[in-house]
């Protein structure tokens, strides 16, 4: 057992991705045997693909080195980003965990969801986005699979500018994560300042898109397609649309370790983890870090990792057209 582990983050420091890591680093060294001490070590850069190309290259498979990701060093790996000198199939997970998110819209639609999402089918709708291939990717897919017409303008440095761009009156809806939403926008919603009109759901042990437990009264995206359009989501567009949001959400933030380190250690690390996720208090302080996820471990998130970064290429092809003459963009 390594008396040390370095924890590359490939993020900055105060980052989200960086909080996350240094709220579950205690835990983790308290339940490992030998109770290591862990390190963090930020390697910002690239949107972290700088540091998940340095990981690649030199960590150790002795199982003392671990790399924290997120859905930014998944999507350029799943879009074939040429930047990208690492592959998720050389790494093993510990543990992912899950975070959710809401697509809202201006009052000035309607002030229920059904009207204001029938108002977005009759007309252009403005968003605010950091990037068309960031985690808005599954948004405006399912949006698009709705049938609202989206003028995204991308080149934001964080979903908060989003945010503030909607209160501003100069995007029509907008998209957040389960704990800004909880901090920022609902207390728009309780003002009447914001209408919620769908979460994006959960994905369950099952590969099933469930309602989110942070949002149990709001439908689903697939809820509402099924409401809309009278039949489950299908072809290539929900293909898409099922992968990112397994990669960018289910699996938002994972702990990979080389998948040559040794098997016996890694399930060492594995039950570790489920010594404590299910305590009392362990889930008390991590619902005010996380929202009320419970994280993933061992084959569970394995199996929806390999399914999630498996983009055929007539997914991918279909992405690709899809980008550039819905948005403008390309890969």
């Amino acid at each position: 057992m390594p008396e040390s582990i370095r924890w590359v983050i490939p993020f900055g420091v105060g980052g989200g991705t960086d909080v996350w890591a240094r709220f579950f680093a205690p835990w983790l060294s308290e339940h490992i045997p030998g109770q290591p001490t862990i390190m963090i070590d930020n390697v910002p850069g690239g949107g972290s693909i700088n540091g998940a190309n340095l990981f690649a290259m030199r960590a150790r498979t002795d199982g003392s080195e671990w790399l924290g990701t997120s859905a930014s060093t998944q999507y350029p790996a799943m879009l074939g980003d040429r930047r990208v000198r690492y592959d998720y199939a050389d790494w093993t997970p510990i543990l992912a965990t899950p975070t959710g998110g809401v697509v809202y819209a201006q009052p000035g639609l309607s002030d229920d969801a059904d009207s204001a999402l029938a108002a977005l089918l009759e007309q252009p709708v403005m968003l605010a986005a950091q990037s068309h291939t960031g985690l808005e990717l599954p948004v405006l897919i399912a949006l698009d699979m709705l049938g609202v017409e989206v003028q995204a303008v991308s080149g934001l440095r964080s979903r908060g500018e989003g945010r503030l761009a909607f209160e501003r009156g100069e995007a029509d809806i907008d998209f957040q994560t389960t704990s800004a939403y909880l901090s920022n926008v609902a207390p728009l919603v309780e003002s009447g300042r914001a209408v919620p009109l769908f979460s994006l759901g959960l994905l369950n042990d099952e590969g099933e898109i469930v309602r989110d437990p942070a949002f149990p009264d709001l439908p689903t995206f697939y809820e509402v397609y099924q409401e809309l359009h009278g039949e489950a989501p299908s072809g290539p567009a929900n293909e898409a649309f099922r992968k990112f949001f397994a990669s960018g959400f289910t699996l938002q933030k994972l702990i990979m370790v080389p998948s040559d380190a040794p098997e016996a250690l890694i399930e060492t690390y594995r039950e570790a983890a489920r010594s404590f996720i299910d305590s009392e208090t362990f889930e008390r302080e991590a619902d005010a870090q996380l929202g009320p996820y419970t994280p993933i471990v061992g084959d569970t998130v394995q199996q929806h990792l390999e399914d999630a970064m498996s983009l055929d290429d007539a997914t991918h092809e279909w992405l690709v057209d899809w980008l550039e003459t819905t948005h403008g963009a390309r890969i």
